[in-house]
């Protein structure tokens, strides 16, 4: 690079024709690799590569040495199917994705995955590709910036001074996550969020506006966000001048709309639903490369653009060199937040501590909910880091801690009202816990975990420690009938690879849970926890939980003659059934089985873990999972039908869920043993 291509301030001077070339090489870095692929999204990377080139050779503050570094500034590609144009830009500046790596676009092992995977590419920020998530996963992202600015920052130091960037198309903003998502980004006033709005009208199956005639930037401003339009995706100048609003007023989010055409410059397909999903062919590709006079290898990027994308990448560099010198001095100056605070990671919990809750925990039965939340604030007392709150149900789910609310005019607190945006508020702690430096939790009922799943899966795909508490079980909801007693969920979380799932079945195991779920730093946790009171069991075994997945309670028989295994407030139905029993001569163990999965791998490694004899296990809910636990010669009592309106004692024993028919289920299962031997 010659002195004439420097600015006088020692930036690459970006001219008219170098922004043209450097687009046009990500336009064909794009298409190329879907090319070679033979599959893939070529529509939005034609069309949105001159504004994510704006983006980043002008505004975007990063380190592609350092892709991790803790203030960088985030670039979300929300419309996770533009995958290529991405990978085409990690490539140009520098983040190590060579080009057998975009060669291997979408292939087994390969570095350039189908959508953006966290944790497989250097400079993904974020899983996306299910729409509306990344946009709402940089809610999150935006939030734990000015949450730990205003922990960290003092006078002397910004060592938390970043923005959050993201490229939408008209999908994410038609799934109704974004409009809980922008609901609540613009009640916070999250000023350094700023989303570009790919609108190129649009979708699969043909023109965006045969379904959707929403007025985005009017749906945006009525949430309260500033918004700004851009009739020329094209015009370099236009999008420089609108990212440099959004850069000038930290006091609203920033939407702005960007007029663009799908499948820019392809032959038969530019404008068209036909651009969006399909290769555009050998052919289509050398016709375009002829128009442009682009060279015919695959892959190529011109020396003066790998030129002044090593340039802009210097400055990001010297960027992080200040903030290092920076975080050196403001950690000597503040040692304890700086250990709260790890900015690069999710901060780990507190050393774990004696597991004895006398001091803990009243001595009468309690709901799980209450002693959770007594556990939670034990926590957070010794948890800085920990923040969360719930879908406007803090009461109930009894997750309120001190340390203020968050609000647009304080973001030192540290509960975050979620409001009734359930979806959203677990895709925005994926965002919170991606960004480091904070660990999130957030609460609702256990049957409203259906509007939150697509999120919750992600927390598990992406291996990302976000809390989930789950209040209201079963169907000791009662009175407020079928609609909101959970039958199905608590099976359909633990069929999501990779979530811990607790079902406590006391106020000393609701304990344990908490802390278990503190230390899984691995993947995402869901506890779930009663509305009705509970008696004590004790603190006998509870290592046991944590270790194999169960603990005996209750009198424990030398030999005896059947096993009955429940979780959560079924424990003491089957500690009920075992008097009665008793009663007949009939002797049998109780197991609380809180986290079942670690009591099928404990069983998986060796059966006799458990007592050789004849089980009943009891949940209420779905039975198949138990069946698939369970031997042939075992009995499962469950539901495998929704619920009834009424008080929750007469629901349960309405629906079988009496110490009666658990009796009953032993001694059957006792006799059909005694009948096959």
């Amino acid at each position: 690079m010659t002195t004439d291509s420097v600015t006088a301030a020692g930036r690459p001077l970006l001219t008219d024709e170098l922004d043209e070339l450097a687009i046009t090489a990500l336009r064909f870095l794009a298409v190329d690799a879907v090319q070679a692929a033979n599959s893939g999204h070529p529509g939005l990377p034609l069309g949105a590569a001159p504004a994510v080139w704006t983006l980043w050779s002008r505004h975007l503050r990063h380190d592609p040495a350092h892709p991790d570094w803790p203030d960088r500034d985030r670039f979300v590609l929300s419309a996770g199917h533009g995958s290529a144009l991405l990978y085409a830009l990690l490539h140009v500046f520098g983040y190590g994705l060579d080009t057998a790596e975009l060669a291997r676009f979408r292939q087994l092992g390969s570095r350039t995955p189908g959508h953006p995977e966290l944790g497989q590419t250097p400079g993904v920020e974020t899983t996306t590709g299910p729409l509306g998530q990344g946009l709402a996963n940089a809610v999150g992202m935006a939030l734990a910036e000015r949450m730990l600015a205003a922990r960290c920052n003092d006078e002397q130091h910004k060592v938390v001074d970043h923005r959050t960037w993201v490229l939408a198309g008209d999908g994410d903003l038609m799934e109704g996550i974004s409009h809980e998502a922008a609901s609540l980004a613009g009640r916070l006033g999250l000023g350094r969020l700023v989303v570009l709005f790919d609108d190129n009208n649009i979708t699969i199956d043909g023109a965006a506006d045969i379904s959707c005639g929403d007025d985005a930037t009017a749906r945006f401003a009525a949430y309260g966000w500033r918004t700004l339009t851009v009739e020329d995706g094209n015009d370099v100048g236009a999008v420089d001048r609108a990212l440099s609003i959004a850069r000038s007023d930290d006091s609203a989010p920033t939407f702005i709309r960007l007029r663009t055409t799908i499948g820019y410059g392809a032959p038969g397909v530019e404008g068209t639903s036909k651009a969006h999903g399909n290769p555009l062919g050998a052919e289509a590709i050398a016709a375009m490369r002829a128009r442009s006079g682009w060279p015919s290898a695959a892959f190529h990027v011109p020396d003066e653009i790998a030129s002044v994308a090593a340039a802009l990448a210097a400055e990001g560099a010297t960027a992080r060199t200040g903030w290092i010198r920076d975080y050196a001095e403001w950690t000597a100056a503040n040692p304890k937040l700086a250990v709260d605070h790890r900015l690069d990671q999710v901060p780990a919990p507190p050393v774990a501590e004696d597991l004895s809750t006398s001091d803990l925990l009243p001595p009468n039965p309690i709901a799980t909910r209450q002693a959770s939340g007594i556990a939670l604030n034990h926590l957070a007392s010794r948890y800085p880091a920990l923040v969360g709150g719930s879908a406007d149900l803090a009461a109930s789910t009894n997750t309120g801690i001190p340390g203020g609310s968050v609000s647009a005019d304080d973001f030192s607190g540290r509960t975050i009202h979620f409001g009734i945006r359930e979806h959203a508020m677990a895709a925005v702690m994926n965002g919170i816990a991606t960004h480091g430096g904070l660990r999130p939790f957030g609460s609702t009922f256990l049957v409203f975990a259906d509007y939150l799943r697509p999120a919750l899966r992600l927390s598990a795909l992406m291996r990302q420690p976000v809390i989930y508490v789950f209040t209201h079980d079963s169907v000791h909801v009662g009175e407020d009938g079928p609609t909101h007693q959970p039958i199905e969920h608590i099976e359909s979380l633990r069929l999501i690879p990779g979530v811990t799932v607790l079902r406590p079945a006391d106020a000393a195991e609701t304990v344990l849970a908490w802390d278990i779920a503190a230390h899984n730093v691995t993947g995402p946790t869901a506890l779930i926890l009663t509305r009705q009171s509970l008696p004590n069991l004790g603190e006998h075994g509870l290592e046991g939980l944590r270790l194999n997945g169960f603990r005996s309670v209750g009198s424990v028989p030398e030999h005896p003659d059947v096993l009955l295994g429940a979780s959560g407030s079924e424990v003491s139905l089957a500690l009920s059934a075992a008097e009665l029993l008793a009663e007949r001569g009939v002797r049998a163990a109780v197991i609380s089985v809180m986290w079942r999965e670690r009591l099928g791998a404990a069983l998986s490694e060796r059966r006799d873990a458990l007592p050789d004899v004849p089980a009943v296990w009891i949940e209420a809910g779905v039975t198949v999972g138990w069946r698939a636990l369970a031997r042939d010669r075992d009995d499962v009592i469950g539901l495998n039908r929704f619920g009834e309106s009424g008080p929750g004692p007469q629901v349960a024993a309405h629906l079988g869920l009496t110490p009666a028919a658990i009796v009953e289920s032993a001694l059957e299962t006792l006799a059909r043993s005694d009948r096959r031997s």
